[in-house]
């Protein structure tokens, strides 16, 4: 039988104070990102999370409370018609202390686990899986390099970067440096000379075995796990995942082969050993964050994986 839910009444001004700094949050990010993408430019760093995954920043501007939580007031009822909201019944606000008539909506745990019972099944054996295992570090974010390993060979060519050492540079670094990528998602954009240098074979069927803790791409994917879960996570919650994937995907770019100089991102020259060891300190630092949101993230889902699986 699955636990009774407890839910937590949220006022209306409660409420609404939330979303519009969770909005003001948000647009930090989305406002520059939506005037380039309107005047046609492209930056190569803070772009990555609005192209890269499929979260849209008008889907990241909507507040969600996260399940449990009761909303009221006039603002409220428009949700009642939003995917995976549930209007309270007259019992549903005598166990809230509310008076019958009003109007009040919570997340529909029912609604969600029967469309997502696979994703949340899924997040929860990376979420824990990873966070079981010991961190690695000493990859050194050599598979951006392999991205563009013998790029002349493929006539791969980034539209507005250069390589900061050129192809012959860049390539020498692939061939100096032991290559062990541990995540599919960055495998996969191997050149194909770069993959079979990589030590381990990562495929969409081995991650959940895989991942680790000291990736800077896992950490940066708490972000999708999270937006994925929407709305049974607090959006607050989602945020705090989306700002440490911007950190890290700025320091993956500095360590990349690519020249961010006119761009405003001095370089981390993981070619030399104090690129190495630069790299190390900020993927260590990463890897204390990532693992406390990935447990926050693993406390909000245990409700749900109470009932996530047959």
């Amino acid at each position: 039988m699955p636990p009774v839910e407890q839910l937590s009444l949220l006022t209306a001004d409660a409420w609404r104070a939330r979303e519009e700094a969770h909005q003001q949050r948000v647009r930090r990010y989305s406002a520059p990102y939506l005037a380039r993408r309107s005047a046609g430019r492209k930056h190569p760093v803070e772009d990555f999370l609005f192209t890269y995954y499929t979260q849209k920043p008008g889907q990241l501007l909507r507040w969600h409370p996260g399940a449990g939580v009761v909303l009221t007031g006039a603002g409220a009822a428009a949700r009642g018609g939003w995917k995976h909201y549930r209007t309270l019944d007259d019992g549903g606000l005598t166990a809230a202390g509310l008076p019958s008539g009003c109007v009040a909506v919570t997340f529909d745990r029912g609604a969600f686990l029967a469309d997502r019972r696979e994703a949340v099944a899924f997040a929860d054996i990376i979420l824990r899986g990873t966070a079981a295992r010991p961190a690695q570090f000493g990859c050194f974010g050599l598979h951006e390099w392999a991205m563009v390993y013998r790029q002349d060979k493929f006539d791969l060519r980034h539209e507005y970067l250069q390589l900061r050492l050129g192809s012959a540079g860049t390539d020498k670094v692939v061939e100096d440096n032991r290559i062990r990528c541990s995540h599919f998602d960055a495998f996969r954009f191997y050149t194909p000379d770069a993959s079979g240098l990589n030590e381990l074979s990562p495929s969409r069927e081995n991650q959940r075995h895989l991942e680790q803790p000291g990736c800077l791409h896992a950490n940066m994917d708490l972000y999708k796990w999270a937006y994925k879960l929407l709305p049974a996570l607090p959006s607050e919650l989602v945020m705090d995942c989306f700002e440490l994937s911007w950190r890290i995907r700025t320091m993956d770019m500095q360590a990349s082969p690519y020249d961010l100089e006119e761009w405003g991102y001095p370089p981390i020259a993981i070619e030399t050993p104090e690129g190495k060891a630069a790299y190390v300190e900020h993927q260590r630092a990463f890897a204390a964050e990532a693992a406390l949101l990935r447990g926050r993230l693993a406390d909000a889902l245990a409700p749900l994986t109470a009932t996530a699986t047959p």
